[in-house]
């Protein structure tokens, strides 16, 4: 059974999640996302400063099985990256919805309207599962 999907957290159809405090975002990979690409051993994030783009990539994910870009659900600056996952990659395995990938600075708080939010998400899911 999967993991319940945080209901204050917003969602990409590419299986990002964001959750936002103020103007900051916290951005990273849903269950579904991790339980997919199975065990993570490499993450590929970009560097505090830089610019991210709503639904460009800004960075990747590697897993024993695949590779997989990461996509922005906003546009902003980079605020702060997890290191502990440049050692520790397989914390989105165990925690997805706690084991952020980067925070960002949002330029425009309205792109969060055009985001999934959990029941919507786990719909899409349900139907991607069923394909």
């Amino acid at each position: 059974m999967a993991m319940a999907y945080p209901a204050n957290y917003r969602y990409t159809r590419e299986h990002e999640w964001i959750v936002v405090e103020g103007k900051i975002g916290t951005i990273g990979i849903t269950d579904y996302a991790q339980s997919s690409l199975g065990d993570i051993v490499y993450v590929d994030a970009p560097k505090v400063g830089d610019p991210v783009t709503a639904n460009a990539t800004f960075g990747s994910v590697e897993s024993v099985k695949a590779v997989s870009d990461l996509y922005s659900p906003v546009t902003g600056t980079v605020t702060a990256v997890n290191e502990e996952l440049k050692t520790t990659p397989d914390k989105i395995n165990e925690a997805p919805h706690d084991a952020w990938i980067i925070k960002v600075e949002l330029a425009d708080p309205a792109q969060l309207d055009a985001l999934l939010d959990a029941a919507a998400y786990e719909k899409f899911v349900s139907e991607e599962t069923q394909g």
